[in-house]
């Protein structure tokens, strides 16, 4: 499987999902993904897709994904993360802001991703990156911010109450913020430069993070927990496994990790 698999199936979805406005707005919930998330029609159509190119595709491969969780198809193979659709609840509430996010791991850590993909399944915008070859934006190469200026910082907070003071300090000393809904769109566009931090407190599943992760470091950028360990050894599964801070580069990373450690220092 090489990127042009994985793009093909990127313009399936931009091309069909888009065209479901019944089941787009639809908020009934089809039960529980592998993932214990609320899955809606809208992702039960993105997962069938996906499936769907992959057994057209013919070659051996084990899908892990939000809602099947983990399937092997023709026998099972290099493993391939996808979140069918990142940004659920934009998608459902009429938000324009949702994407697929796909990475092809050979092995058994986020650390042996080869691929990442991601697809704004809105604009069309697809990123990718290749494994010691770059990351693109619709094939032109993209890098991160460069100085060392707190200009943008996105986060996700799947539980305000409780995430938000925890990276409040950090967010204070930006410029702006943003929280865009979509894990996969925070990261791609840290990856073209857009954003110079990313942060997630609460723990994140591999399938949410791997394609940009690799986005990320491709374009010369860092990806840690929040205390900057690395992250490369984290198994990749439907388990929720860990938080994310994401810099353009190691003085904004250094910098946040001080920022979140004095936090915690604090709290205590």
């Amino acid at each position: 499987m090489n990127i042009n698999d994985i793009r093909k199936i990127g313009l399936r979805l931009k091309n069909e999902i888009s065209s479901h406005s019944d089941i787009l707005n639809n908020h009934a919930s089809l039960g529980k993904g592998a993932s214990g998330d609320t899955t809606h029609p809208i992702d039960k159509l993105a997962e069938d897709i996906v499936y769907e190119e992959l057994e057209m595709l013919g070659e051996p491969v084990t899908l892990i994904s939000e809602e099947c969780g983990t399937r092997e198809i023709k026998g099972g193979g290099p493993r391939l993360l996808v979140d069918p659709i990142d940004g659920s609840r934009n998608a459902v509430s009429g938000i324009p802001l949702f994407s697929t996010s796909i990475a092809l791991v050979d092995g058994d850590t986020v650390g042996q991703t080869k691929i990442g993909f991601v697809v704004n399944l809105i604009s069309g915008d697809e990123f990718w990156a290749i494994k010691g070859e770059g990351s693109f934006l619709n094939g032109s190469p993209i890098t991160v911010q460069q100085d060392e200026v707190f200009r943008v910082i996105a986060y996700e907070a799947q539980i305000p109450k409780t995430d938000i003071p925890v990276i409040m300090p950090l967010i204070s000393v930006f410029h702006r913020a943003r929280c865009f809904g979509s894990t996969a769109l925070d990261m791609a566009f840290l990856a073209q430069g857009a954003v110079s931090v990313f942060v997630v407190p609460s723990l994140s599943r591999s399938f949410d993070f791997a394609a940009g992760y690799l986005l990320i470091k491709e374009a010369g950028g860092r990806v840690t927990d929040l205390d900057g360990k690395e992250i490369d050894g984290v198994e990749v599964s439907v388990n929720r496994s860990t938080p994310l801070l994401a810099s353009a580069n190691e003085k904004l990373h250094r910098r946040a990790v001080e920022i979140l450690m004095r936090r915690g220092l604090n709290a205590g």
